[in-house]
């Protein structure tokens, strides 16, 4: 399998893949919307058939797992440099540790913001959800998608932090000097990881 753009590549791969889904949806689409039960083929009811708690523990699993993974990802990174780059200068492996402990503080935002919209789910009596269900409903959509932009944020800030991690490494080895300021850089980008907290 090649890398590239051509026949065999995995993004023609994908790319056939992505066609083929979606030109399956829109024949199902057609098939109810011509045969008179284009009301069944609704988006819509899938939103409603699902528990606002579903949504809002889907919202809580994205921020840690999204978080996770970006720290993850960024210590690949920089970690595979920082022991490239100590073959040739020992003295570095130490000091850009700090490039992993920046990837690592990417998971602790995740589990801080978890652990607060955990707080955030509203317990219900039975009767009492019946009667105050769109507020569950909107409390639920907004734990989700609270928990999804803070996974996201965090998985960009995790690699971004990675690669700058990665490129600190690698001056430092060439010219020392280079890694006060590639830190600099370095800060600015975990503070993505910050907005997403915020």
């Amino acid at each position: 399998m090649a890398y590239g753009y051509g026949k065999g590549s995995y993004s023609a791969g994908f790319y056939c893949s992505y066609v083929t889904v979606t030109l399956i949806f829109i024949a199902i689409g057609l098939w109810y919307m011509f045969t008179g039960r284009g009301a069944e083929y609704d988006v819509g009811w899938v939103l409603e058939a699902i528990s606002p708690y579903t949504w809002a523990c889907t919202g809580i699993a994205c921020a840690m797992f999204l978080s996770v993974l970006g720290a993850a990802w960024g210590m690949f990174i920089t970690g595979s440099s920082i022991i490239g780059g100590g073959v040739k200068a020992p003295r570095i492996k130490t000091k850009n540790l700090v490039s992993v402990i920046f990837c690592e503080a990417v998971a602790i935002y995740g589990i801080i913001i978890a652990i607060i919209l955990v707080q955030n789910i509203d317990t219900s009596s039975e009767e009492g959800f019946t009667e105050n269900y769109a507020k569950y409903v909107y409390n639920g959509y907004c734990l989700f998608f609270a928990g999804l932009l803070t996974g996201l944020c965090n998985l960009a800030c995790g690699i971004c932090v990675g690669i700058v991690g990665s490129g600190a490494a690698l001056a430092d080895a060439q010219n020392s000097d280079l890694f006060v300021r590639i830190l600099i850089i370095e800060i600015f980008g975990s503070a993505i990881g910050l907005f997403g907290v915020i």
